[in-house]
C-alpha cells in the first residue's frame, strides 16, 4: 500500500526518474522483514533510484511527524524537496510466536548437521505453538488505548451521549464529502478499494446509543465501537518543496506547513491522561506562531476516540487546567465545533497508525485550497503518552 500511494503522488506530480531530496515514511505495526520499508517503498515507486529515504515511528504521529521532519530540512535549506507519509496494514498485522518457540528455530537454524537441527525440535510443546496476537496496549501500564480513554472520559466527566454526538458528525460529515466530491483529487484507488469503506452515513444517535461499551464493560463504561475509530489499512503520502522549487517545477502549493510542535506526558507516574500530550503541545505552538486558539477557520483533531477529542476540548476550556497544567493565566477557549473535521474525522475513516498524519495534512491542504486561503489546526495523540501538532496556512496567509 505505501508503495502504491509513493507511485500515486510521482505519477501526479510527474516525478517519475526524478531525484528527491529524502523520503521520510513510516509505519507503527509491521513485519521484520519490511525493516527498510521507506527505501524499499521509494525502489518500487518510480522516482530515481538515487533517491533517498528512511524509516521512522512515533506511533499514531508516524507521518506528521515525517513531514515535520522534511520540512525542516527544506526550511534551512538541506534539500528542496522531499516526500513524508507513512502505512500501517491492520488485516496483515505480524502474528508473534512465544519465546520458546523461537529459541527452537534459531537453535535449529544455527546447528551445523542434520541431527543438530533435528535435536531442539524435541523441544518443541503445545505451549510453544500459542501465537501472541498484536495488541494496543501500553507495555508500561497493560491497559489498553481505549481502556486507558476510558479513564480520561471519567476524570472529564464524559457521557456517551457526548461521545455518540461526535461520532455522528464524523459520519455524517465524511459521508458529504466523499458524495461533494472533496476527496475525488486526494484519494486514489488500491486494487478493489476505491474509498474508506468503515463510513456510515446514515447512522443515527439512536443506533449509537444502543452500542455496548467495548474497554470498561460495567455500567460506568462510554467507549463503544460506534464512537471509538477502527483500526484500518492505509496509506498515505504528501509532497513538500520550497517555493522556488514548486516555482520552477510549475506547480502551485496548495498551502504551508508553518509550524510544529511535539509534547508528551507522564502517564505512568504522574497517572496523566495517555491521550492529552496535544493539550500541551499545541498552547506551545501557538505562543511560538502568536496566535489563539480561535484564530483558525478549520481544526483536524484526531479522532482516535471521540472521548480523547473531547477531553482535549474541555482541558482548554477549562481555566484550572490551562493554569496549574499549562501554566497560562486563563483558559484558552472554546473552539467552533462546525469547524472541527468538517470532511469526517478518524471515527469515520479509520485510523492506519502510520497513515494519519498525513491523511490529515491532505484534508487541511485541500480545506484551504477551496476556500482560498485561511488557517488549520492540525492535532494527532499517539501511544506512548504523546501528540504531534501542526499549523497549515493558505497561500495568501503567510
Amino acid at each position: 500500500m505505501l508503495t502504491g500511494a509513493l507511485s500515486a503522488l510521482v505519477q501526479r506530480y510527474g516525478l517519475a526518474g526524478q531525484h528527491v531530496g529524502d523520503v521520510a515514511l513510516g509505519a507503527v505495526i509491521k513485519h521484520s522483514r519490511d525493516w527498510n520499508l521507506a527505501r524499499e517503498a521509494v525502489l518500487g515507486s518510480g522516482l530515481a533510484p538515487e533517491t533517498p529515504a528512511y524509516d521512522l515511528q512515533r506511533a499514531c504521529g508516524t507521518s506528521l511527524e515525517a513531514a515535520l521532519q522534511i520540512a525542516h530540512r527544506i526550511a534551512v535549506g538541506d534539500i528542496e524537496v522531499g516526500i513524508a507519509g507513512g502505512s500501517d496494514s491492520i488485516s496483515d498485522a505480524p502474528i508473534v510466536h512465544t519465546d520458546g518457540f523461537a529459541r527452537i528455530l534459531k537453535q535449529s537454524h544455527a546447528a551445523k548437521t542434520l541431527g543438530s537441527r533435528l535435536k531442539p525440535w524435541l523441544q518443541l510443546r503445545p505451549r510453544h505453538l500459542v501465537p501472541q496476537a498484536p495488541g494496543v496496549v501500553e507495555p508500561r501500564t497493560g491497559l489498553s488505548m481505549g481502556e486507558h480513554c476510558e479513564l480520561m472520559a471519567k476524570e472529564w466527566k464524559l457521557t456517551q451521549s457526548e461521545q455518540d454526538a461526535l461520532a455522528l458528525a464524523s459520519h455524517q460529515n465524511a459521508a458529504a464529502a466523499w458524495n461533494d466530491g472533496f476527496y475525488d483529487s486526494i484519494v486514489v484507488p488500491f486494487m478493489s478499494a476505491k474509498r474508506d469503506e468503515f463510513i456510515r452515513g446514515d447512522t443515527t444517535l439512536e443506533k449509537l446509543s444502543k452500542l455496548r461499551p467495548a474497554f470498561d464493560r460495567s455500567a460506568g463504561g462510554t467507549l463503544t465501537a460506534g464512537n471509538s475509530t477502527p483500526l484500518t489499512d492505509g496509506a498515505a503520502t504528501v509532497l513538500l518543496a520550497s517555493e522556488d522549487w514548486a516555482r520552477v517545477h510549475g506547480f502551485e502549493p496548495m498551502a504551508f506547513l508553518a509550524h510544529g510542535e511535539v509534547a508528551a506526558v507522564d502517564f505512568v507516574g504522574k497517572r496523566e491522561g495517555l491521550l492529552m500530550a496535544p493539550a500541551y503541545a499545541v498552547p506551545r505552538m501557538l505562543a511560538r506562531a502568536g496566535l489563539t486558539l480561535q484564530d483558525f477557520d478549520y481544526y483536524e483533531i484526531h479522532e482516535a476516540f471521540a472521548a480523547q477529542v473531547l477531553c482535549t476540548l474541555k482541558a482548554w476550556e477549562s481555566p484550572e487546567f490551562c493554569r496549574e497544567r499549562l501554566g497560562l493565566d486563563g483558559p484558552l477557549g472554546s473552539i467552533d465545533r462546525s469547524k472541527l473535521n468538517v470532511k469526517g474525522g478518524s471515527v469515520a475513516l479509520g485510523h492506519p497508525f502510520g497513515a494519519t498524519g498525513a491523511r490529515v495534512l491532505a484534508n487541511a491542504a485541500q480545506l484551504l485550497q477551496n476556500r482560498g486561503g485561511g488557517r488549520v489546526l492540525v492535532s494527532v495523540c499517539t501511544g506512548g503518552g504523546m501528540g504531534v501538532t501542526a499549523i497549515v496556512e493558505g497561500v495568501n496567509d503567510q
